[in-house]
């Protein structure tokens, strides 16, 4: 997920903690905030409880922050993309334009770990779906891959038809004209389903850089 310049970069954005209380998932919470649990252990064999906690739509300044939590307690902070320093590892957390793609504890050895959702959360929700109903589930995902595959197929043909019109491309290059040209209702009933798509598949902590946006935001 990360390479190794990205790991120091992130590294260096990482603040202490004020020590602070974990503020309560409220219930108007489950799009714009994001809060996930692991239990790390430590050297002598007992665990602590750390916990990720996002707000997607932004801090009080605006800034999309993840914050660090051991038992309940503020730890440290950081940006997005952000890799904090842990017993035994590190915990790595990045967020796309619709929610988290990852929030993972990478092991100095052994297989990294994904941080379990809480429960109040719209992620704990999704995830108590899948347990509880696992064949609704697996098909309501399949549903959002099929959706963002389509649009897909249909957008980039009209966004390379709107980009081959500008000027100096046109003149270089000629224009190009897309096989399928939909209807102003139906573009933007297309747009409304992979939104939705993309936000079931963050829930998930899924994420595919051509499917989920990444294509636009310069991710690989």
């Amino acid at each position: 997920m990360f390479s190794d310049w990205r790991r120091r970069r992130a590294a260096r954005k990482v603040k202490p903690g004020d020590g602070h209380s974990l503020p309560r998932y409220r219930w108007w919470q489950p799009l714009s905030r994001a809060l996930l649990h692991l239990e790390i252990p430590e050297e002598n064999g007992s665990g602590r409880t750390w916990s990720v906690d996002v707000r997607l739509w932004g801090d009080k300044d605006g800034e999309v922050l993840a914050h660090l939590y051991c038992e309940g307690r503020h730890h440290a902070r950081s940006t997005l993309p952000a890799i904090f320093p842990v017993p035994g590892g590190v915990v790595e957390v990045a967020a796309s334009s619709f929610g988290l793609k990852r929030c993972h504890y990478v092991r100095e050895e052994g297989p990294e770990r994904q941080f379990r959702p809480d429960r109040a959360s719209a992620e704990g929700r999704r995830e108590r779906l899948e347990r509880r109903h696992p064949s609704l589930s697996r098909a309501i995902g399949v549903i959002s891959v099929v959706v963002l595959v389509v649009g897909v197929i249909l957008g980039l043909p009209q966004i390379a038809q709107e980009v081959s019109q500008i000027p100096p491309i046109a003149e270089r290059w000629g224009t190009f004209t897309a096989p399928i040209e939909l209807p102003a209702s139906l573009n933007i009933a297309v747009v409304i389903a992979t939104l939705a798509a993309s936000t079931e598949r963050a829930l998930r902590l899924r994420y595919h850089w051509l499917l989920d946006g990444g294509l636009f935001d310069g991710e690989e």
